[in-house]
């Protein structure tokens, strides 16, 4: 009899579509192994924990002990969905064979849809679970902080995951990672209602203080979407939040916000006092590669190339030296004014007489850009510092934006304007 209960409980996992374990589950069974690989592989992440041991001990057979540990679970987390979902499978398999997670629910089409997308939670964690952590590994963008932006976040929307990387000397050291909902049609937003979620460079601001409905949670930080680069594109919309999830969820599916990062309350919490600066970088991607750190020499040769574009590009201003200063623009060049023309013409009129200026740009940062297939393949970094402009008729200081592509192995400027 236990044996056949044992068969029917595995079903609930085969579904996950892949093999859980690369091992045996005899090897598995001695000792703590389990609990160690847990361990490593989640750290702090209890609640993630609890819920891969206990789909591990349903593939083992162990299933008084992932009773335990699913009851566990449902302590640490009472409003976890996908929890009670396992428990109902595991109590009702005693009885019925059950082919998949969500076997036991009853069928209706709200139903077959809410069991569905907790399945594809179920298989994003276990994919995270089983895959190769990025902890030891860093995305390959060049990112360059500020003394005042103390992390960075990078949303990996393929695997629905956040990683946060915190400012070290002026590198990157992992701090943690957490799995997010995105938008129910995936990735990519161009325009209002399409339920994406937007590809691209953006900053997180401050965490709103008006009254919020209770479907995001314990509060919500907007990101500038659309971006400069997005309105270019005429990518439109907007309320694209990181934000919580309501009361009676920890946690949402992979697909189901209407473009926002959603995450649990409790990760969302362990994220505000770095959200709460208002700096905090956010890049968002489709397609991240990650490089073992001894790897990514390449990011500080880059990052030296086109620190060296836009010295020079200051260097030309100061100078006044205008068709020099020109050749550092794109013909792809835009600003809120118009185009590469009308800037050319505004600039040429201004330099024409030689004024004397002085120039000083310092507090750089810099930041790859997810790929963008209307203007091509060519890498796009987002450029922001602190520029002190002074000539004989104006002093001014600002926060200043650009957007560079490298074009033919040059850098050029294809956006400038205030940040």
């Amino acid at each position: 009899m236990l044996i056949n209960i044992k068969l029917k409980v595995f079903k609930i996992v085969a579904i996950l579509g892949c093999v859980l374990l690369p091992w045996n589950a005899t090897a598995v069974n001695h000792g703590s192994m389990t609990d160690l690989l847990l361990t490593q592989k989640f750290g702090k992440s209890l609640v993630e924990s609890l819920l891969v041991k206990s789909l591990l001990e349903i593939a083992q057979g162990n299933t008084k002990q992932a009773f335990a540990t699913v009851n566990e679970l449902i302590r640490t987390a009472p409003n976890f969905k996908l929890a009670y979902l396992i428990r109902g499978d595991l109590l009702t398999a005693q009885g019925r064979p059950i082919e998949a997670i969500g076997g036991a629910s009853t069928n209706s089409k709200s139903n077959d849809e809410m069991i569905e997308g907790l399945r594809d939670e179920a298989r994003t964690r276990i994919d995270y679970y089983r895959s190769d952590k990025k902890t030891n590994q860093l995305p390959n963008l060049l990112i360059k902080l500020t003394d005042e932006q103390t992390h960075v976040i990078v949303v990996d929307t393929v695997k629905s995951r956040l990683y946060l990387y915190r400012n070290v000397d002026g590198g990157l050291e992992y701090a943690a990672d957490y799995y997010v909902t995105i938008g129910k049609n995936g990735a990519g937003k161009q325009t209002q209602g399409d339920k994406r979620t937007p590809l691209g460079v953006y900053f997180a601001g401050k965490k709103l203080t008006q009254p919020l409905a209770d479907m995001y949670g314990d509060g919500a930080y907007p990101l500038n979407y659309p971006n400069e680069l997005d309105q270019h594109q005429n990518k439109n919309g907007f309320g694209i939040w990181l934000h919580g999830t309501p009361t009676n969820t920890y946690s949402r599916p992979p697909r189901a916000s209407d473009g926002c990062v959603v995450l649990s309350n409790p990760d969302l919490n362990a994220l505000a006092p770095i959200l709460q600066s208002g700096k905090i970088p956010v890049i968002i991607s489709d397609n991240i590669e990650w490089l073992n750190k001894d790897k990514s020499d390449f990011q500080s040769e880059e990052q030296k190339t086109l620190t060296e574009a836009i010295d020079d590009w200051r260097r030309d201003w100061v100078a006044q030296d205008t068709d020099k200063y020109l050749s550092h623009y794109s013909e792809q060049f835009f600003y809120n004014g118009g185009r590469y023309q009308k800037w050319a013409d505004y600039k040429r009129g201004i330099q024409s007489s030689k004024p004397k200026v002085s120039i000083n740009i310092d507090d750089i940062s810099m930041f790859s850009y997810p790929s963008v297939q209307k203007i091509g393949q060519d890498n796009i970094v987002v450029v922001n510092f602190e520029q002190d402009f002074r000539s004989p008729t104006l002093q001014n200081k600002m926060r200043k934006r650009q957007y560079w592509i490298n074009e033919n192995n040059q850098w050029k400027i294809i956006y400038e304007g205030a940040a």
